[in-house]
């Protein structure tokens, strides 16, 4: 009898891809005897390192090797090389629907994510809006495997055994174990987008905030890019015990690691959010042009823990990639520094050993 083997295709957003993890996590435990291969850009494969056993992770560079039409049809004769009994599209998009379609016309048993368009653009209408919550995208991934015929619960907690991740694999000064009463807060201020982006120089009156407020606890900031290390290294520089984590650590899997133990992340709505939820970590989250109705909320997140102010244009875009309708991103700016510094006292509190 042949083996029973989900291809699983999803090549970005570095956010999207984190979102699947605990899907995938759960199907894979709840189904041991089924091979599971996860088809996806070569940054995600941290994600999938601590999968259990039955999960391999395969890389497709589609920007050189599998590049247009030509190099997908090289990519699904590698593929079929595979012995897939069924498919899964968890992206939908002109690439995996490439895919999807020969491996419709020869037959597989294949199914797609259903991204609700209709719904989305009523969430986000300037003239009738209507805010209803959507099916979050772990749900929408778990729904492609029940139509597949294997229906999954929900049941992941975190990416990594309790007591997070392996702290011996970070660098020197990363390596150690918290000191007693001593508080671990990771700060990500910036996003793909600017109506996702909290005002820098508010962010900084947090960062200031905590700094006091804690003066032994340790900030790690997360994010990439040169305007975006040159921003956290000032803050750095300017704040004791602050530290820029993302340019030391050198890469997603040991800034997993290190969310993993993370008393609280300070996030937009972005991919450091959902890397922070899939880690274990509780997360104050703020949002501006999007809005968690979307369906795109962090893992396991307490909504109390969502920081947004309410304004009649919000949600203006599912991914923030839109012009302000206003032109000022009030939606951000009307957060004071203050209610995000409140929130993540209330969650140290609650967290408190």
């Amino acid at each position: 009898m042949k083996t029973e083997h989900i291809l699983i295709i999803r090549f970005s957003s570095l956010g999207a891809v984190a979102m699947t993890v605990p899907v995938v996590d759960a199907l894979a435990r709840q189904y041991p005897d089924v091979r599971i291969t996860m088809l996806s850009r070569p940054f995600a494969r941290p994600f999938f390192e601590y999968m259990p056993q039955n999960v391999g992770f395969m890389e497709a560079d589609l920007k050189n090797e599998y590049y247009g039409v030509k190099g997908l049809n090289a990519l699904y004769r590698r593929l079929t090389a595979k012995n897939f009994t069924a498919v899964a599209d968890l992206h939908s998009v002109l690439r995996s629907d490439y895919l999807r379609m020969r491996f419709n016309i020869d037959r597989y048993r294949v199914e797609h994510v259903d991204k609700n368009r209709s719904a989305r653009k009523t969430l986000t209408s300037r003239s009738d809006k209507q805010m209803v919550e959507l099916p979050s995208a772990f749900r929408c991934y778990a729904d492609v495997f029940a139509r597949l015929g294997y229906p999954v619960r929900l049941d992941f907690k975190s990416m990594f055994p309790e007591g997070g991740g392996d702290m011996s694999r970070l660098p020197a000064g990363f390596n150690v174990p918290k000191a007693g009463g001593e508080k671990w807060i990771g700060i990500a201020p910036f996003a793909m987008h600017t109506g996702k982006i909290y005002p820098l120089p508010m962010m900084e009156r947090v960062v200031r905030s905590l700094s006091e407020r804690h003066p032994g606890c340790r900030l790690f900031l997360f994010g990439g890019g040169a305007e975006e290390t040159a921003a956290l290294n000032e803050w750095s520089m300017r704040f004791s015990r602050c530290v820029n984590a993302s340019a030391q650590l050198g890469g997603i899997g040991s800034e997993l690691i290190l969310m993993s133990h993370l008393d609280v992340m300070i996030s937009m709505d972005s991919a450091n959010m959902q890397m922070a939820s899939i880690a274990g970590a509780p997360v104050v989250s703020v949002w501006g042009a999007t809005h968690p109705y979307a369906g795109f909320m962090g893992w396991g997140q307490d909504p109390d823990n969502v920081v947004q102010a309410d304004m009649p244009c919000r949600p203006c875009s599912i991914y923030g990639n839109k012009p302000c309708l206003r032109g000022d991103c009030l939606c951000m700016k009307s957060i004071p520094p203050e209610e995000i510094v409140d929130r993540v006292e209330i969650v140290l509190k609650n967290n408190k050993p």
